[in-house]
């Protein structure tokens, strides 16, 4: 049975895929040059985790690239074998570091620093189909991300499209909130 969350996701996808290389190339540059005027404060002794985006999600290495440009220690996730789990952790250090993992997504092949690592971070880039105004994030489904989220105290930043923060998108008791959106056109923006 298809569900609402079903519907938004397929329908999100569909618009990714209509996006030209061209136009998610200038969506990747415009997102890696925000991290240079992020409202966090990010200096040496800051860890922020993110992720390496594929297919048509926003972002490239290169907005990882300017945040390790910024000093600051930078964790991407490292999807665990088995069923649905909190995400594991390890550190980025350029696009070089990176081999295929689970469902081909691109994962450090440094050493992993566990589950409890990101437990260090101020800032959480975490990816997402949309958003909408109050913080309510549409994830792939599978609930990584929700897992590993509850309970942090950093500032959790959805990245999304300028079009995919909506006025209003379905949650449920698990779904972990954000309170902040990035997109390539406008940046940094408070939710809620």
């Amino acid at each position: 049975m298809t569900t609402l969350k079903d519907r938004l996701r397929e329908e999100a996808a569909n618009r990714r895929s209509e996006m030209s290389p061209a136009q998610r190339d200038r969506a990747a540059a415009d997102l890696a040059e925000w991290m240079y005027s992020c409202p966090f404060r990010l200096e040496y002794d800051v860890t922020v985790a993110a992720y390496v985006p594929v297919g048509t999600e926003p972002g490239s290495t290169a907005m990882l690239d300017a945040l390790v440009d910024r000093g600051v220690t930078v964790l991407v996730p490292v999807v665990p074998d088995g069923e649905p789990a909190p995400l594991d952790w390890a550190r980025y250090t350029g696009p070089l570091s990176l081999d295929r993992g689970r469902w081909g997504l691109r994962e450090p092949a440094t050493d992993r620093v566990g589950v409890t690592a990101i437990r260090a971070a101020s800032m959480i880039l975490v990816p997402a189909l949309a958003v909408d105004k109050t913080g309510v994030r549409l994830g792939r489904g599978a609930g990584y991300y929700d897992r590993t989220l509850h309970g942090l105290s950093a500032e959790l930043v959805a990245v999304v499209y300028d079009e995919e923060i909506v006025d209003a998108l379905p949650s449920g008791d698990h779904d972990v909130p954000v309170g902040w959106a990035l997109t390539p056109g406008g940046g940094f923006q408070e939710l809620r």
